[in-house]
C-alpha cells in the first residue's frame, strides 16, 4: 500500500495521530529530505511514544531522482510492502515530488491512501486577511523575469473577470525581492502579503504594496498572497 502523507509545515506538534501511526508503521519512507524525515520520526516518538517499525528504511526521493527510483518503488508495492511518501514539509506533490509515482500507481491499479495534513497555501491565505471568494495557487513563480511578467499580465486579465480572487505562490528568499520589483511594474497598487516561516518560532507576516515590501530582507520559507 502506498500512503501519501502530509507532514507539518513547520511546527512538529502539528503532526496528527494518523500521520504518526502511518509513518512509524511503514516498511519504507520515501522522503524528499531524509534528515527532515528523521527529525519528524524523533518528534513522533516524543509526542506519541511510537517507534519506527523494525527494519524500516528511509529512502531519498526528490524530483531529480523520481524517474530513476520509480521502478524499485513499484516493485516494493507489488511485493506488498507499506510505503509512505512525504515531502520536506506539507503535502507531497504540491510543488514537490510524487506526481509520477501517484500517476503510475493509479495506472497499475495499486492501492493507495492520502493522509491529509497542514498546507502552507491555506494557512497563509487565512493570515493574509484579504477578502476573497476564491483563490488560485500558482506554485513557484517563474525564474525568468520575462516569463514572470507574462504570468502577471495573465493574472491581471483574470482579475478583470474575477475581482475577488486571491493568488498564492511560493518563492525563494533569494528571488523574492526581484519578484516584488516585477510585481511593482504590473500591480503597483495591489495588496500583497508575505508570510515567512509559517507555524515556526520566527513566523512573520508582512503587508503592503510591492514598492513598500521590495527592499526588505526575507529569510526562510516564503509564501506570497496578493489580491
Amino acid at each position: 500500500m502506498l500512503y501519501i502523507v502530509g507532514t507539518p509545515i513547520g511546527n512538529l506538534e502539528d503532526v496528527s495521530y494518523r500521520q504518526a501511526r502511518t509513518l512509524t508503521g511503514s516498511d519504507i519512507i520515501l522522503a524528499e529530505d531524509t534528515r527532515s524525515a528523521q527529525t519528524l520520526l524523533h518528534a513522533i516518538e516524543h509526542l506519541f511514544g511510537m517507534k519506527p517499525k523494525e527494519g524500516q528504511k528511509i529512502i531519498s526521493y526528490y524530483k531529480e531522482k523520481e524517474f530513476e527510483k520509480l521502478p524499485a518503488v513499484i516493485e516494493y508495492l507489488e511485493d506488498g510492502l507499506d510505503v509512505s511518501l512525504i515531502s520536506e514539509a506539507g503535502m507531497p506533490v504540491i510543488s514537490d515530488p510524487g506526481f509520477l509515482l501517484i500517476q503510475t500507481v493509479i495506472k497499475k491499479g495499486l492501492s493507495y491512501e492520502v493522509i491529509p495534513g497542514p498546507s502552507a497555501v491555506t494557512t497563509a491565505l487565512l493570515h493574509s486577511g484579504l477578502k476573497f471568494s476564491r483563490f488560485m495557487f500558482l506554485g513557484f513563480f517563474p525564474k525568468k523575469e520575462l516569463e514572470f511578467e507574462r504570468l502577471l499580465i495573465q493574472i491581471r486579465d483574470i482579475r478583470e473577470i474575477s475581482n475577488h480572487t486571491a493568488f498564492i505562490a511560493f518563492e525563494s528568499p533569494h528571488r523574492i525581492n526581484q519578484a516584488l520589483k516585477v510585481m511593482e511594474k504590473v500591480f503597483p497598487e495591489a495588496e500583497i502579503v508575505i508570510a515567512r516561516e509559517l507555524t515556526k518560532k520566527f513566523e512573520e507576516i508582512y503587508r503592503g504594496t510591492a514598492s513598500e515590501l521590495k527592499d526588505k530582507e526575507y529569510r526562510g520559507e516564503i509564501t506570497i498572497i496578493f489580491s
